[in-house]
């Protein structure tokens, strides 16, 4: 299993979901970061909706830091944190594995002979993903203190949609105002129509999936490398870490295929503070793996969690119709991650 991102900042995520703790190292943070504990504590808790009460919420949601950090200062160490878990007793016998549809059963059986954790798959649990989110968090704060700005909210659930954030015009107090609400949606109407969907999908005895929008305010210009380091591709690769992401476009992505060349393209123009701009954001915010200066923005797709039975006819609880809630802040961890790890090599970044 690859359990470490190594792009400029290194994060290595260890242990297993069932046994005492797991955890994770950020190497290569800039020294002298204040690291605001609170707002830490509060970004992680929006991995919980209280909107769709108690079967979105998670235990032991905050790491406990254990190195890298000093009166609230990273000291330019390895940042290590953890956090605590109430394993589940070990299975003896790894042979009797029920083969969930819609999970990562068979194919780790596959790919570990056999041998990985038979305890809830957990090599493959979106409980690992908290590490990354408290990684995202903490890069979140050094961010905001250039005044980058990252927030995310849900685009649609199902057949539901919200407004979409204006790719051109979407600013600080935009992102600010959605990360702030106990359900991220830009319209609350629609978001208690996605909720109430969800409710009923979950008394079928059904699930849902749906889009998750991320924008990123006042990137500037020149972040990022062509070919394999783009920043679209660092970016990638983090939110594909997060379980049940099905799909991932920036700017117009899939849309651009239905346009024409002069449709598609962004013309440059310069603005009166003398910035170079574009007067539409097709490209999300990126051409060449280089950020343009223009919000960068991107859409996550979110697949259904696994139906209620299995191929066999066997029942499983499933406490949460829709995952769509709880990954939003995950989506914005991800793009901290990979921005901040681009923004090292920025002129005078520190």
């Amino acid at each position: 299993m690859s359990s470490i991102w190594n792009n400029r900042i290194s994060i290595s995520i260890f242990g297993e979901v069932q046994a005492p703790a797991i955890g994770i190292t950020i190497d290569n943070l800039p020294a002298g970061e204040y690291i605001n504990t609170e707002e830490l504590t509060a970004f992680m808790k929006r991995r919980s909706s209280k909107i769709m009460g108690d079967g979105c919420l998670y235990e032991n949601t905050v790491p406990h830091i254990m190195s890298g950090v000093i009166n609230e200062r990273t000291t330019g160490m390895p940042l290590c944190a953890f956090l605590q878990n109430t394993p589940k007793p070990v299975v003896s016998d790894n042979n009797n594995i029920t083969m969930r549809t819609g999970h990562a059963d068979y194919t780790g059986a596959a790919r570990y002979k056999g041998f990985c954790d038979v305890r809830d798959s957990v090599s493959f649990s979106d409980r690992l993903i908290l590490p990354i989110c408290f990684a995202g968090a903490v890069c979140a704060q050094i961010l905001q203190r250039r005044g980058i700005y990252t927030g995310a909210h849900i685009l649609s659930i199902h057949n539901t949609k919200d407004n979409p954030f204006d790719p051109v015009n979407v600013n600080r107090d935009a992102v600010l105002s959605v990360r702030n609400k106990d359900f991220p949606v830009i319209n609350d109407r629609r978001g208690w129509s996605m909720a109430e969907n969800i409710r009923k999908a979950a008394e079928a005895g059904e699930s849902l999936g749906g889009v998750i929008e991320c924008a990123a305010v006042n990137v500037p210009a020149g972040i990022g490398s062509p070919v394999f380091d783009g920043l679209e591709n660092n970016i990638a690769q983090l939110i594909f870490a997060i379980p049940g992401v099905s799909g991932l476009e920036f700017g117009a992505g899939f849309s651009a295929a239905r346009m024409t060349g002069s449709q598609n393209n962004d013309d440059y123009y310069v603005n009166e503070h003398g910035y170079i701009l574009t007067k539409t954001n097709h490209h999300g915010g990126v051409l060449g793996g280089i950020s343009s200066g223009m919000p960068v923005t991107l859409r996550v797709a979110v697949k259904p969690p696994v139906p209620t039975k299995n191929p066999l006819g066997e029942a499983f609880n499933i406490t949460n119709a829709c995952c769509v809630p709880e990954l939003v802040p995950c989506v914005e961890a991800a793009v901290n991650i990979a921005l901040l790890s681009n923004m090292l090599n920025y002129p005078d970044f520190c």
